[in-house]
């Protein structure tokens, strides 16, 4: 359709031509004293090649004063483009493990006049896993001073840099700017302020950013249990008297406290602070949700001392003769009866449940549990006979 239109319009151009060039009319212009006459049909060529000329020579114009603003487009498009390339160079040998590659492309581009804060980033990541600390810093300087996105990039880099370096403090104070700057519930910062708050023993913050990271469902949730019972471990380990430890354990979780490996922290730091009533009624709580031999010792160290009921330390000895019913050939269930026993003067009960004890599975706390009784009874030679089976055991766990 548009060639026909095109046809028809030159055959009707032709046809007015010719119309035109048989049309005896004439243009007279006059300015005295000159007098020129033009037939029609030159004047209105004359007049097309006026006009044309006249649109080049504006078009002219405008280009030559629109050349400076070009040539700078053309530049500066040169300039990204290289810089694009230069990019795409510095994060292929960043991420291929090519860092001093990296390094290198990072700081041709800031030569280039990149003001870009991706690439003193990259050249500082570098230059850190290189170990050249020094450069590092002096690109993380060239980063500041950016957006408030640059200035994140820079304050997480810097936070990593300080964990790597084992100066938590450093980094905490990195996190504590970027709070400042309005950056709050960044996920990679949480994380980075959970290593942080490790390194630098800070438990109680290590317990609050695990719960922030939960919820916003940015960790795995067993990683979470795991760091959760180190957390309340370390927490036990640094109680300093029965009364802070006493208060540590009302805020563990329940679930927590029934744990094997948590029970036993908490009871052994209880046993040494005198907290025997405390760390039996642990200890049972934990047996009973789930049994476990070694935890079972435990129970027959907590014998408290005079002041001491020696009914609750009977309800002690028939509590574990009740797991004894479900669990006759546990070892360390049998030692924990016979340390019971011994410490209440059932000597009889006490050798019964040693021997037992040691026919299922020969220790070292039994055979000191069997000298001792031994001692009770004025028996010093064979005392030391237990004594040195003990000494034997331990020579031969080395």
């Amino acid at each position: 359709m548009k060639y026909l239109v095109w046809i028809l319009f030159l055959f009707g151009a032709a046809v007015a031509l010719t119309t035109a060039s048989h049309n005896p009319a004439y243009v007279l212009l006059v300015y005295p004293p000159y007098r020129i006459e033009l037939s029609l049909m030159l004047f209105v060529v004359l007049l097309l090649v006026a006009f044309v000329f006249g649109y080049g020579l504006v078009r002219l114009a405008l280009a030559a004063v629109q050349l400076p603003a070009y040539v700078k487009k053309f530049r500066m498009e040169r300039a990204q483009g290289k810089a694009r390339e230069l990019l795409d160079e510095t994060l292929n040998a960043f991420f291929e493990g090519r860092y001093a590659a990296a390094e290198r492309a990072a700081a041709r581009a800031m030569e280039l006049g990149d003001t870009s804060a991706l690439h003193p980033i990259i050249a500082a990541r570098s230059a850190h896993e290189l170990r050249e600390y020094e450069k590092r810093d002096a690109y993380l300087s060239a980063a500041e001073d950016k957006s408030s996105g640059d200035s994140t990039m820079r304050l997480l880099a810097t936070t990593k840099f300080m964990l790597d370096q084992h100066d938590p403090r450093a980094a905490l104070h990195a996190l504590q700017q970027l709070r400042a700057d309005g950056v709050k519930g960044h996920v990679g910062a949480l994380s980075l302020e959970l290593k942080a708050q490790q390194q630098a023993g800070n438990w109680d913050e290590v317990l609050n950013v695990l719960d922030q990271l939960e919820k916003r469902e940015a960790i795995d949730v067993t990683l979470a249990a795991q760091l959760r019972q180190q957390a309340w471990l370390e927490k036990i380990k640094q109680q300093e008297d029965l009364a802070g430890l006493t208060a540590c354990l009302k805020h563990l979780p329940s679930e927590l406290k029934r744990r094997s490996k948590v029970a036993s922290a908490a009871a052994r730091a209880l046993i040494s602070m005198g907290g025997c009533p405390l760390a039996q009624q642990l200890l049972a709580d934990s047996l009973n949700a789930q049994w476990d031999s070694e935890l079972v010792t435990l129970y027959g160290d907590c014998r408290g001392d005079d002041e001491y009921p020696s009914r609750d330390a009977i309800a002690k000895i028939e509590q574990a003769e009740k797991w004894l019913s479900q669990h006759k050939d546990d070892a360390g269930l049998l030692l924990a009866l016979g340390k019971l026993c011994l410490h209440q003067g059932l000597w009889g009960k006490a050798q019964n449940y040693l021997d037992a004890s040691i026919s299922v599975s020969p220790s070292h706390d039994a055979y000191t549990a069997l000298a001792q009784l031994a001692e009770k009874l004025g028996k010093q030679s064979e005392a030391s006979g237990h004594y040195q089976q003990a000494m034997e055991l331990v020579n031969v766990g080395r």
